[in-house]
């Protein structure tokens, strides 16, 4: 039996990071791990030469940071004192 290589092991990770990921309440740690896992799926379709599996997941992993981003102005704005 052999053992796995690197690019079966990142293939794996990505799929627990996912699964993981659609656990979490919080959404922005749903988001965060998602982003991880896609990124881990982009780097493990590049290794196998699966360009539709890359690409998905390179636009799931744009989707999160956009959404992270968002997330973050919108608490940043809620935090700003409000000027008398």
């Amino acid at each position: 039996m052999e053992g796995l290589d690197i690019v079966e092991v990142v293939g794996y990770m990505a799929s627990v990071m996912v699964a993981i990921s659609l656990m979490m309440k919080n959404i922005v740690w749903l988001r965060c791990l998602n982003f991880v896992g896609c990124s881990l799926f982009v780097a493990y379709g590049i290794a196998i030469a699966a360009w539709p599996v890359a690409g998905m997941n390179a636009f799931v992993a744009c989707i999160n940071v956009y959404h992270l981003v968002k997330l973050a102005r919108s608490k940043v704005q809620k935090e700003e004192p409000v000027a008398a």
